[in-house]
């Protein structure tokens, strides 16, 4: 395998990581090649039990196809991955700034949030909303558990990903939990979080009134 052509690779799945999920034309307009070339890149990586691809009806147009990894590919991420974006991070805060990385975290979770309506289209109950949440938050490995309360749900996560980053930036934290509200449209609460040192991540996903 040419290196060239692993780095493009690697950089899918970097791309995968830090977004959630992915279209072939956002991968091609971030990697800035042919959508030919990444649906080559692609197949490669589906081949290889890496990435999964779903279906996404739209409004107009013919259905397009959503990327995001494996359970395969979180368990079997390599640690220079995490060591780059840690390298990718502390550089942008050095020369630019906390609000330059508060503008990542934001533009993360709009992606997130987006890529979240498309799997949850459809579903007005808050019940089955959390449960879609608890399903999409358990493919992207973080082992979620839920407990149904008097006055809502508990969000258990044993797992983050980006646990590494998390520690550092809390911005990933405070992202999940905006996340979280925008896309159940109710109020959220971060009861523990494993960024800030604690077991596992809880959040106290309250009913609508």
């Amino acid at each position: 395998m040419k290196k060239d052509t692993l780095t493009t690779r690697e950089e899918i799945m970097m791309m995968l990581k830090t977004n959630g999920s992915m279209t072939v034309s956002e991968i091609s307009k971030g990697l800035g090649i042919t959508e030919m070339a990444v649906r080559r890149h692609l197949n490669t990586l589906e081949r290889d039990e890496l990435i999964k691809a779903s279906i996404v009806r739209q409004a107009m147009g013919r259905p397009t196809n959503l990327y995001s990894l494996t359970d395969k590919a979180e368990n079997h991420f390599p640690k220079a991955y995490k060591n780059l974006a840690d390298d990718i991070l502390a550089g942008i805060f050095e020369e630019e700034g906390k609000e330059k990385i508060d503008k990542i975290f934001e533009r993360r979770e709009k992606k997130l949030r987006e890529a979240y309506a498309k799997k949850m289209h459809g579903l007005t109950d808050l019940e089955e909303k959390v449960n879609a949440l608890v399903n999409i938050q358990n493919e992207r490995g973080y082992i979620v558990e839920l407990e149904k309360v008097d006055n809502g749900f508990l969000l258990k996560e044993y797992n983050c990903p980006i646990f590494e980053i998390s520690r550092q930036y809390n911005q990933a934290c405070d992202g999940e939990k905006k996340l979280f509200e925008n896309i159940l449209n109710t109020e959220v609460k971060n009861l523990s979080c494993m960024g800030r040192g604690d077991t596992y991540c809880v959040y106290h996903i309250k009913n609508k009134k």
